[in-house]
């Protein structure tokens, strides 16, 4: 891997750093690099928002090798959202132009005396000044860096207002909407006074053995192009699996309260394909192209809703028009916030109203009733403004509860907004939420997927029935190391790469002799790494839960009333990664074993 490039904001310096060549072998890059890298830096006294907090950004030994779906980068922090690990990747091309730039990472620290955003480029970086762009959204930022940096073709990730106010849940955008969403990375970003981030490269990207990479990689990609789950990608995009999950009483409606559909579904990849698909977007070289292009009533084009957005903002809230969806969800990403985080917060606060936890009183007159779209807009504009209402759903679900006595209520793990995926419709999602390093996150493991019959036999992976209990817990943690080794190459999740064909670009790339067993062994080490990082930040046996709404039956009794057996899942996945079953940490054999000495206190 190339260089880092560390900026001090309060000094307006730069400098670099090389990473250690035994890391780079242990971690593969992407997150589980980024976790040993920020490893000493992250104490537990560290605030996510300070001037001292370091954000780094990172690419993987595949981003911008024009494919298999490898054009993605991560980003990493402490999390003001949950104060754990932070983490969350994003698409598009900026972090294959930072390679082109001749770097593999930014290390992030200090606070800029004013507004200001950056520009990079081989050999140069330069600090602008950005004060007047500072309120701008996301979408007007981009366009305003581009344009003062015209004749470079930069590529630009930005913040909006919510990561200006800090809002814990803001996200980081670039290109058509691709967003490293979760976790609050936009926050740390704007504690920093830094409104973006621009980059332009020309170099080539390093590859070991380039002649066997660009045959392999030509395999993989026309492999990724022909299989069944990119067609259905391409032509539908990620809420293709919509109607199926929806069947299965996976999707969530009515802030996790009923798991099946009343009216016919209008929140899928076929019913936006149907009506306003105006096109599709692909990531840098990607032959999936999941993205949506839509064009609504007023005849722009722009950016379409993903499944998340589509159910959070859809059957969650009560809304079945693919039409208001895609304006709630361009909002957000203009503000600059989460949209699985902001739709779960607002969907409580749906639900606190229902129960009559809170009244018109409380919201200034607002009614918040399922389907009010008008409603869910003007939260949306509340939050990001910090006023009313909204000043309380702006610190998110957890302590929008708090206030009102209803933590309970609150469908999160450890301060993150659960994503659209229930376990009481794939059991296997329980283990996921509740040991994931970032809360209730369905991108650490996308488990689901697993119950459908996407499995990686070579792997050690079985078969289970979606509903099943403690049998698939060691299952679910196999899953997890290989997603988690997918987040080191970075490998996109919708890229149905068998394993075998991953190590082979690995070791063409790195001039590695891996197997597919040491490519798991770095997946696990990055996983226990996270682990101990979390521990550190007082993370106990407790932390691993469910949150109360996904331990009772759906009201609508789909699924014969079924809710996952916690409890001794938890118990199979603490004998199956080696965990002491009271306290929730890595044994120390388990950490010999993964030359994690350094972390055992």
């Amino acid at each position: 891997m190339q260089k880092i490039l560390k900026i001090d904001l309060s000094r307006r310096k730069t400098s670099s750093m090389e990473i250690p060549g035994q890391w780079e072998r242990e971690y593969l890059g992407g997150a589980s690099l980024a976790a040993r890298l920020l490893y000493e830096s992250l104490s537990p006294r560290l605030d996510p928002l300070s001037a001292e907090a370091p954000l780094l950004v990172l690419n993987g030994p595949l981003s911008g090798t024009s494919g298999p779906a490898v054009g993605r980068t991560v980003i990493c922090a402490r999390s003001p959202a949950t104060r754990l690990w932070g983490e969350s990747n994003i698409g598009g091309f900026w972090g294959s132009e930072l390679r082109a730039a001749g770097y593999d990472g930014l290390w992030i620290e200090g606070r800029a005396s004013e507004p200001m955003y950056l520009s990079i480029e081989p050999g140069n970086v330069e600090f602008h000044p950005a004060f007047h762009l500072w309120g701008d959204d996301t979408y007007q930022t981009i366009e305003a860096v581009e344009s003062e940096l015209e004749t470079r073709k930069v590529r630009v990730a930005a913040i909006g207002p919510a990561g200006e106010t800090l809002i814990p849940y803001a996200l980081i955008l670039s290109d058509h909407g691709r967003v490293a969403g979760r976790t609050g990375m936009g926050a740390v970003m704007g504690s920093k006074y830094l409104k973006a981030i621009a980059v332009h490269g020309s170099e080539k990207v390093p590859l070991a053995k380039e002649t066997l990479y660009k045959e392999l990689r030509t395999q993989a990609n026309r492999a990724l192009r022909d299989d069944p789950v990119t067609i259905v990608a391409r032509e539908l995009g990620t809420a293709c699996v919509a109607d199926y999950y929806d069947y299965l009483g996976e999707m969530p409606k009515r802030y996790f309260q009923e798991g099946a559909s009343y009216e016919e579904l209008q929140i899928t990849g076929t019913a936006v394909a149907s009506s306003i698909l105006a096109g599709v977007k692909a990531c840098h070289a990607c032959v999936i192209a999941c993205g949506r292009l839509v064009r609504l009533s007023d005849g722009v084009k722009r950016k379409g809703p993903e499944y998340e957005t589509l159910v959070g903002f859809g059957p969650n809230l009560g809304l079945n028009d693919p039409d208001v969806v895609t304006r709630l969800g361009e909002l957000c990403d203009r503000y600059g916030i989460d949209s699985i985080s902001t739709s779960n917060v607002i969907g409580l606060a749906f639900r606190l109203f229902e129960m009559g936890k809170i009244n018109d009183k409380d919201t200034a007159g607002l009614r918040l009733s399922w389907g009010d779209a008008e409603a869910v807009e003007t939260l949306i504009h509340l939050i990001v403004q910090h006023r009313g209402f909204g000043e309380h759903l702006a610190g998110g679900s957890l302590a929008l509860a708090r206030r009102y006595s209803a933590e309970d209520e609150a469908v999160q793990v450890n301060g993150l907004e659960a994503a659209y995926h229930d376990p009481r419709g794939f059991s296997g999602t329980a283990l996921v939420y509740a040991t994931s390093p970032r809360g209730a996150c369905h991108n650490q493991s996308d488990y689901f997927l697993a119950e459908t019959g996407q499995l990686h036999s070579c792997l050690g992976m079985e078969s289970y029935h979606p509903l099943g209990g403690s049998e698939k817990a060691a299952n679910v943690a196999i899953h997890q190391d290989w997603r988690t080794a997918c987040n080191a190459m970075i490998l996109c999740y919708f890229s149905n790469v068998p394993p075998p064909a991953a190590v082979e670009l690995i070791n063409a790339a790195c001039g590695y002799e891996w197997t597919i067993d040491d490519l798991m062994l770095s997946g696990e080490r990055g996983w226990n790494l996270k682990r101990m990082i979390n521990t550190r930040f007082g993370l106990t046996r407790t932390n691993d839960r469910l949150p109360k709404a996904m331990l009772r039956p759906y009201s609508d009794g789909v699924n014969d009333n079924f809710v996952p057996d916690l409890e001794n899942m938890l118990a199979a996945y603490y004998r199956a990664r080696d965990w002491d079953p009271v306290t929730g940490v890595p044994n120390v054999s388990k950490l010999h074993e993964l030359d994690l000495d350094f972390c055992i206190r």
